[in-house]
This record gives structure tokens, sequence and C-alpha cells, in this order.
């Protein structure tokens, strides 16, 4: 890897997260902090934070949340609430382990959603701003009938060869703890909207307006 890339393991909460760092230190600059989708883990980011990181000059940190990547796997099933307890326990302790000073966040689905919930619930690490993309705000009926469709095409298609090039022996860990907790009939019930009034930071959401999982409702929440 470059000179100013570092990747390594933290462990959090007895649980070792992969991690990939860009551009300068924490102690020199904001940090850019990256949160993946459902199915998403730090490679699958690709070279994005990089060059973003350099545009910027700031620091980025990139990682796969437990039972994704190359991080620790997790239990199944995932509770209704798990990107409650990403954002508000393991977020928190990620950043002052990783030396995180002050960040902006940076979120694609779940983990925009993971970001709005981090922003307004928890007063942790000082953060800058936050950029969701795709966040989930509530569950709607679009959401649910494309993660059925995957389903189907995990199952009977090439579609789990592809996602064990990223995630490898947590493959099904990661597609099954996003695929079937979304699909639990509890999880129609799941919503984070109490958290939007404590955002207090700059915020640029971003919906793209054929998206299959989610609608422009979710922006307007």
């Amino acid at each position: 890897m470059g000179k100013n890339i570092i990747s390594e393991y933290l462990t959090v909460k007895r649980t070792k997260l992969e991690i990939i760092r860009h551009g300068p230190s924490p102690d020199d600059s904001p940090t850019l902090v990256f949160l993946h989708e459902g199915l998403g883990c730090a490679a699958l980011w690709r070279d994005f934070p990089a060059k973003l990181a350099a545009a910027t000059q700031c620091s980025a940190l990139v990682y796969s949340r437990s039972g994704y990547g190359q991080s620790d796997p997790c239990p199944l099933p995932r509770p209704i609430r798990f990107m409650h307890y990403e954002a508000l326990e393991i977020l928190p302790d990620l950043l002052e382990v990783a030396g995180v000073r002050d960040c902006i966040l940076i979120g694609h689905s779940d983990g925009g959603s993971i970001a709005l919930i981090y922003a307004g619930g928890t007063p942790a690490i000082p953060l800058r701003g936050l950029i969701t993309e795709a966040a989930h705000v509530f569950c709607e009926d679009i959401t649910v009938h494309s993660i059925e469709k995957i389903g189907k095409l995990y199952r009977n298609s090439d579609l789990r060869r592809k996602l064990e090039k990223y995630h490898g022996a947590n493959t099904d860990c990661a597609f099954l703890g996003w695929n079937e907790t979304w699909l639990n009939p509890d999880f129609r019930n799941w919503n984070l909207e109490e958290y939007l009034p404590g955002i207090k930071v700059p915020l640029l959401v971003i919906q793209g307006a054929d998206d299959p999982y989610g609608t422009p409702a979710q922006v307007q929440a």
C-alpha cells in the first residue's frame, strides 16, 4: 500500500474490525468516516475514500462493521435495532480507539442511517457534519420488496460468489444478517425519526429518484 494508506485491525468491544486509513493523521486534520451499505465493506468503497481524502486534505477512516469484509463475524440473527447499536455503542468507541478528534460522517444506505442516529443521539466525538446517500429513516414497502428479490438472487444466481470476493468467510453472515433482519415482520416498525431533531450540524442528504430501495419520502421525513 502507499505510504499514506494504512490497513489495520482495531478491537472494539472485543470485536476485531477491519480498518483502512488514507491521508494525514487524524491529529492533523478532520477525519472523513465512511459507513458502508447493508452489503458493503471497507473494500467496496474502492478508491473513493482515497480520492476524497486527497482532494480535501482530510484524513479518511474506512471500516467494515462486524460480520462484513475481513472483520470478525457477528451472531445471527441481527437484532431489529442493529443500526441503533452500531451508532450508539460501536461507532463512538471505534472513533475513540482510532484516535479521531473530529469528523465528518459519510454513510451509504444502512451506513447513512447509522450516521443519522449517531449525529442525533450521541455527543461523543465532535462532529462537523454528515453526508448521507440513500439513508433509511423508516421502512418502506419498496425496500422490503427489493430485499425479497435480492434474497432470491442470492439463492439462485452467482451473487453469493460475487460477494464472497469481498466478504470471504463472512459472506453468509453479511448477506443473511442484512436480508433476514430487514424481512423480519417486526422490522416494519423500525424508525429513526426520533433522532433527527438532535442533529445540530450541517447535513447533506442525497436520495436517488429511481432508487429501488427507497423513495424521496425518506428525505422528507
